[in-house]
């Protein structure tokens, strides 16, 4: 049997080995086209993040899924350089995703840049000094985020440095991060 008899034997075959194969070998395909679409694009292999809490509220619901672009394709906006020219996710600067205290293995926290501060700058309006440069950052929830990450416990004191920044939310779907969230974690 020759090459083209062989794959019209194997697409056309009802066994059900064979069927099971050829249905693996379809989605494995689906998802790696789909992983490179995602890296060509965002320049991630897994561009989407499944937000987990109201901090963003109204702008990202809990269930929300979001497509963050790498930091290394793109630039950060803070809320500060934002209020002359952009805004993203109705409000001004970019929403970013980064390693809380840039530790690997826990969730990372998706919340807006509001400025940059450098070493030795106070970081908020009579605040201590920053021990290192980097970003302050806040949910957009009024209710629940009234503070900058840093004067609570998700940064607590400590701007979140470029190099704990992974990328910068650009889209989001609504909803359909339930299904990924009732999913256990691996």
């Amino acid at each position: 049997m020759n090459l083209k008899g062989a794959y019209k034997a194997f697409k056309e075959s009802d066994d059900f080995f064979i069927s099971l194969a050829r249905d693996l070998t379809s989605v494995l395909l689906a998802v790696l086209v789909f992983a490179s679409f995602s890296y060509l694009v965002f320049g991630m292999w897994t561009p989407m993040v499944a937000v987990e809490s109201g901090s963003m509220e109204p702008h990202m619901n809990v269930g929300d899924i979001v497509f963050i672009q790498s930091i290394d394709r793109t630039q950060v906006i803070t809320y500060e350089e934002g209020t002359n020219s952009y805004t993203s996710f109705n409000s001004y600067g970019n929403v970013i995703l980064y390693k809380p205290y840039g530790r690997d293995g826990v969730t990372p926290i998706i919340h807006r840049a509001m400025y940059h501060v450098e070493e030795g700058e106070p970081m908020w309006e009579g605040g201590p000094a920053a021990p290192h440069a980097g970003y302050i950052t806040k949910g957009d929830n009024e209710v629940t985020n009234r503070y900058y990450d840093q004067q609570g416990q998700v940064s607590y004191m400590l701007p979140v440095k470029e190099e704990w920044v992974i990328g910068v939310a650009k889209y989001r779907i609504p909803y359909i991060g339930y299904l990924r969230l009732m999913l256990p974690s691996f």
